[in-house]
């Protein structure tokens, strides 16, 4: 088994408990916080009256239920985000006052029809997951993304003061302190990284950006990234990468997993933790060789899964099920000596 730069991989709760509860609500960071999580995930993207909320992005019809609110109807548009055209509602066209009278809804609600019932949790601000993790009674990270930082800086709105001052009020301001910022944006981490000393993650997708990723600061395509210069250049700003899981595990065309790629050892070269996303338990997320039956939404094998990325030497992974992803590190001999 190859060797964790950190005493062992943490288990960062993947928008919360998310296959349990609607994404980044409190009661999915609550629950992921009960199962023992190391790390809850709060995505950031910005209101009208410039506060941190917590949505995976900031169109919110997938993830709320506007479209039910005549009174905002007439806030529905369309924008370019990161180059892409999207239509729907945008956290930005809304203050905080109005966004709180929204519920959360479930996000994928064909495989996860239990989420359903969860319909009264609202949408939360980063300073409410903040206070949360302040009455847990124990040890537990928060591990935030800055959700299209360069849009919302090119509409007057940044985020890395308002980021950086919140975590400031909650008492994180050390390296080792129990955050990790990241981003898919160069340039966002490079100046947060002249603002903070809290460790920083450079995310990077398996595929090229759909808009010039030389414009958030890097000058480098995601393949270069991935080289050993490139992962020594991301070093020169950054403590870990956030990679697509199948930047480590590929698949062929069947779907089936493949032997891992080098990432992991050339990170650990270079100096950086490596954090992989996302594990998911149902069949349609998993290798053709780890589902169970043809259901896709079925729980399949995950447990192969996360034994293999233990053994490839990950730092830590992000989970939709984090009582699941523990239960596997802890089993493997992975779990922290006391």
């Amino acid at each position: 088994m190859a060797t964790p730069l950190s005493a062992r991989p943490v288990i960062i709760a993947h928008r919360g408990a998310s296959g349990e509860r609607p994404e980044h609500t409190l009661a999915a960071y609550k629950r992921a916080i009960e199962q023992g999580a190391d790390y809850i995930e709060p995505d950031l993207v910005m209101t009208k009256d410039d506060v941190l909320v917590i949505r995976h992005e900031n169109e919110i019809s997938g993830t709320t239920d506007v479209a039910d609110h005549p009174e905002f109807a007439d806030r529905r548009t369309s924008k370019t985000i990161d180059g892409r055209p999207v239509i729907g509602w945008f956290t930005e066209d809304f203050t905080l006052a109005e966004l709180k009278t929204l519920h959360a809804r479930e996000r994928l609600p064909q495989l996860r029809p239990a989420n359903g019932g969860w319909m009264g949790e609202r949408i939360a601000t980063f300073d409410e997951a903040l206070a949360l993790l302040r009455g847990t009674g124990r040890a537990v990270g928060i591990y935030p993304e800055t959700k299209h930082p360069s849009y919302f800086a090119a509409i007057g709105k940044p985020m890395e003061k308002a980021l950086v001052a919140a975590l400031a009020r909650a008492g994180y301001t050390k390296r080792d302190d129990p955050v990790f910022i990241q981003s898919f944006e160069v340039s966002n981490l490079k100046a947060l990284r002249g603002m903070t000393k809290l460790r920083l993650v450079q995310l990077i997708d398996a595929q090229e950006a759909p808009w010039d990723q030389s414009e958030a600061g890097s000058g480098m395509t995601v393949t270069q990234m991935l080289s050993p210069a490139g992962l020594k250049a991301i070093a020169a700003y950054a403590d870990a990468i956030g990679p697509n899981k199948l930047l480590i595990e590929p698949r062929d065309a069947a779907g089936q997993a493949l032997p891992p790629t080098r990432l992991v050892t050339d990170a650990h070269d270079a100096g950086l933790l490596v954090h992989p996303w996302t594990f998911r338990s149902e069949n349609i997320f998993l290798p053709a060789g780890d589902r169970i039956g043809e259901n896709q939404g079925a729980r399949g094998d995950a447990a192969a899964e996360y034994r293999r990325f233990f053994a490839y030497g990950v730092d830590g992974l992000f989970s939709d099920f984090p009582a699941e992803a523990i239960r596997i590190r802890d089993g493997t001999g992975l779990a922290e000596k006391r």
